[in-house]
């Protein structure tokens, strides 16, 4: 076995999700809003008029039209991806090497990291600043002193929810040289996003999804935004046909009948706000301010685990994310409808005492 793949992979912990027995799930940011059943039946009976014995269309330019409206950017600056996830692993491949390194702000989603180290890639990590603000000056030093290929930040940002200054991405693009990706996967539960300052600069790619506020993890539709000239070379290597049929008709279907189901933001939004008002009312824990869809909490007397646990044990299951850095007592909850969100209150308050 040794010897088959390159030594940069030898010693990397892989991304990986353990599965627990739950009652409530509340451990990856899904909406826990499901899709209406006429949304649903459309997706279904467009496909079922579709041939299936062909590829899907090699430009999928009816998509790609529908989306560029949708986000208010050009369709030749747009790229599909079987999830964000597709996209970032296209453009680290496209980006960095063994000579061509990338800065990273942490605590943050474990994929970068990975990503990088299994290319070799030289990378630099700047801790956040408490509570959880993102190092600005720290971050444009390390891609200086690394002569960066690449910046990628999250906004907001998974575990902490910290969403970045639109004035703060302006700067780290005009004090570096690097390719800036801002992975926006909670954009819609934020104030706003940074697309605004593609038409500024070809050194900016912005990641967005349906897997969260749109409801569809279970498709896997993920989507760039970025200068035509650049979505031009990165297609160089892009797997064709990494979008299935299905996951088209859906986006699609999504975009078309968004009005009758964007409205659980707001429910989402002020669900996020009620659990952090009461999460704050506790003893024995601290609980961060979230643009996202989720909270960052820390525990103060009990270890993350035995919270995790006691909680576990109840039947609701959230995210220890205690081995982040700078996270060792830290846990995240996903915001779930009215009636989870109840229960784990009132499962965090016996798992605290």
């Amino acid at each position: 076995m040794k010897g088959l793949v390159r030594p940069q992979l030898e010693g990397i912990v892989e991304y990986t999700l353990r599965q627990y027995p739950h009652r409530i799930k509340m451990n990856q940011n899904e909406n826990p809003f499901e899709l209406p059943e006429g949304i649903k039946r459309e997706i279904v009976e467009r496909l079922a008029a579709e041939r299936w014995s062909r590829y899907p269309a090699f430009v999928p330019e009816r998509q790609l039209a529908k989306l560029a409206a949708f986000t208010g950017w050009k369709p030749e600056g747009v790229l599909l991806g079987n999830g964000s996830n597709d996209l970032l692993q296209l453009l680290f491949l496209s980006v960095l090497d063994g000579g061509r390194g990338v800065v990273l702000s942490q605590p943050t989603f474990t994929l970068y990291k990975l990503l990088a180290q299994g290319l070799g890639a030289p990378l630099r990590e700047v801790m956040m600043r408490r509570p959880f603000a993102f190092d600005v000056d720290g971050i444009i030093d390390a891609a200086r002193a690394l002569h960066a290929a690449m910046i990628v930040l999250c906004s907001p940002n998974n575990p902490t929810g910290t969403q970045i200054d639109r004035k703060d991405v302006e700067r780290i693009l005009g004090e570096t040289d690097a390719l800036v990706v801002v992975d926006e996967a909670y954009v819609q539960f934020a104030s706003g996003s940074v697309t605004g300052l593609l038409e500024s600069t070809d050194r900016l790619v912005v990641l967005q999804t349906f897997s969260k506020a749109m409801g569809a993890a279970g498709l896997r539709f993920g989507y760039a935004l970025l200068d035509p000239g650049l979505a031009r070379e990165l297609s160089k290597i892009k797997l064709p046909y990494a979008v299935n049929i299905f996951t088209l008709i859906a986006a699609e279907v999504l975009m078309d009948r968004w009005g009758e189901v964007k409205g659980w933001i707001g429910t989402l939004t002020a669900e996020r706000e009620r659990l952090r008002r009461a999460m704050a009312s506790m003893e024995g824990i601290s609980v961060h301010p979230s643009s996202a869809n989720f909270l960052l909490f820390e525990t103060e007397r009990r270890t993350a685990g035995e919270v995790f646990d006691a909680l576990l044990a109840r039947g609701i299951l959230i995210r220890n994310v205690s081995s982040y850095p700078m996270l060792e007592r830290g846990l995240r909850v996903s915001v779930g409808n009215r009636g989870e969100n109840d229960e784990f209150l009132a499962a965090l308050q016996k798992a605290l005492t």
